[in-house]
């Protein structure tokens, strides 16, 4: 059986708990590529992508479909390949489109992942979720970092040293925003790199990836998040 060590692991009852699992992953690049692959090497049920984008040169770094084949494809397209040949009963739902909350009504899932780099999508996501009572988990900037285990699962109102999550951080309070909102965030302080381009490696956002997944199969066994104080 392909998932037998991972079913001796969680038990079947848990393990026929996660067959059934439906999570939607926005934004499959370096930290939600390692989200849905991860995910699919579990047995879930369902995966529904959302990104508008293709695969670059620039994604080799760290992208895990990213390869020279690949450049130029939709990434929610080569992902629905790679799944099929990894995790055949995972129905993979490609949606090569920007987020919108509409989405998540048309697609009904039991867990979101913002993995996506747009501000706006950010805010509409975690806002929509909420307001939904959609369990969700908000990937803060993992670029210009090059220490993994600086990496920790708490909430918005408790990072530090993340100007994403600053800018989070006040939208929530301007619009008085009411709930706990659970992220992943590093406690690295970003490279001191000028320019636009975001510095980037393979193993902090892959890290960062894994670290969701963990969390995600965590919450549905019902177990004790590990979430910082």
């Amino acid at each position: 059986m392909p998932f037998e060590r991972f079913e001796l692991l969680v038990g079947s009852k848990n393990f026929q708990k996660i067959q059934q699992l439906k999570v939607m992953v926005v934004g499959v690049g370096g930290v939600g590529g390692y989200v849905v692959e991860s995910l699919a090497r579990c047995g879930i049920a369902t995966l529904v992508l959302v990104d508008f984008d293709t695969v670059s040169l620039s994604n080799l770094n760290r992208q895990i479909i990213a390869t020279y084949e690949t450049v130029g494809e939709k990434k929610v397209e080569v992902f629905q390949r790679r799944i099929q040949q990894i995790s055949p009963a995972t129905e993979v739902i490609a949606l090569a489109t920007s987020f919108d909350v509409s989405l998540l009504s048309l697609y009904p899932v039991d867990f979101v992942v913002d993995a996506c780099d747009d501000l706006t999508a950010k805010k509409a996501l975690l806002t929509e979720c909420l307001c939904l009572s959609i369990p969700f988990l908000s990937c803060m900037g993992t670029g210009k970092r090059l220490d993994p285990s600086k990496l920790v699962i708490t909430t918005l109102d408790k990072t530090h040293s993340d100007p994403l999550a600053r800018v989070l951080r006040k939208y929530v309070k301007d619009n008085q925003i009411r709930g706990k909102i659970p992220v992943l965030a590093s406690e690295e302080v970003p490279q001191p790199i000028p320019g636009k381009e975001i510095a980037s490696c393979s193993f902090v956002p892959a890290s960062a990836g894994l670290l969701i997944t963990s969390y995600i199969i965590r919450s549905q066994l019902k177990e004790k998040e590990r979430i910082q104080n």
